[in-house]
Parts: C-alpha cells; structure tokens; sequence
C-alpha cells in the first residue's frame, strides 16, 4: 500500500485554538472541515497527546484560524512544532478572543470560527471533535493556505503528531 496516496487528499492549514480555565494553548491542524450546513457544523481531529486536545476536551469549545497563503512558516511552526506545555504559543502574535474567551489569530489569517463541542469520536492517535459553529467572521480577503502549498511552495515539513505524519522508516 502506497500510503503516499493520501497526500492526495486536499486539505487547509489552520490554528485550532482552545481554553481551560484561564489557560489557552492552540495549535496547527489540517483537518477541518465542514460537515453540515443546518446547522453549521464542522469536524476537526487533534492528537490525543496535545494540549490542546485536552483543552478542548475540558473545555467544550475550540476555534479555527484560516491561515492565509502568506502566513510565515514561522507562524506555523510556533504553533506545530513547539508544545503548549514549555511555552505560551500566543506569546509575540496578534490574536483576540471569542465571546466565549477561546482565542483566535487575527494576523495572517482570513477568518476564524468559533466551535461548540457536541460530539466526538475516538479515531486511534487522534479524536475527531465535531461541534456546532456558534461565531464566524471573515478577517482579511485573501487566499487560504493549503496544506499542498505549505509542503511544495513554503517546504514545510510535518509533526509526527499530526494525523498526515507518514513514517519513512516504515515500510510502505
């Protein structure tokens, strides 16, 4: 099985961040994705071993940055490749919070969501939260970025946390 396959499946780039408490933590992501329109509803899947799953875990809401296609990898790496647990991700970037206190990026971005957590499903490393959309605005115009872009034009490399990590010392 050619597992590379599955880098053929399009998907975006995104910060999911969340809340517990007085704490918030957020993280990259690349699997968001609309699952119903009445209502608005989405499904996003987060690695159990992240902060921020158990944030959303606890705290029952979580939000999807847009990044946009000009997003510095430095941006993205802050937020993929650095863990919530040694350092505050927020800390040097533009962000704001929902009504609900669950930050979002309002820089390099075009629009954010906010996400009540009605459900969720065990998927091995990763659960799969879907929630009803309660709050969205568009930020800036602009175009999304992709997770093809990130790879071929910026060259960004994957987390072996993230649910597209493809172990090259496995056999295919």
């Amino acid at each position: 099985m050619n597992l590379k396959a599955m880098h053929k499946i399009s998907y975006g780039l995104y910060v999911i961040g969340a809340r517990k408490g007085e704490l918030i933590n957020g993280q990259t992501a690349n699997t968001a994705v609309q699952i119903s329109a009445d209502p608005v509803t989405i499904a996003a899947s987060i690695n159990k071993q992240n902060l921020t799953h158990q944030y959303i875990q606890e705290g029952g809401y979580l939000t999807v940055s847009v990044l946009a296609q000009e997003a510095p990898l430095s941006l993205i790496g802050q937020f993929g490749f650095k863990s919530g647990r040694d350092e505050d991700k927020f800390s040097g970037v533009n962000y704001s919070f929902t009504d609900r206190g669950v930050p979002y990026l309002t820089e390099h971005v075009l629009a954010y969501l906010e996400v009540e957590v009605t459900g969720q499903m065990d998927a091995g490393t990763h659960t799969v939260f879907l929630g009803r959309v309660i709050a969205a605005e568009v930020l800036n115009e602009g175009e999304p970025m992709t997770y093809a872009y990130y790879h071929q034009v910026k060259r960004g490399t994957t987390p072996p946390t993230a649910p597209t990590y493809l172990d090259k010392e496995k056999p295919k």
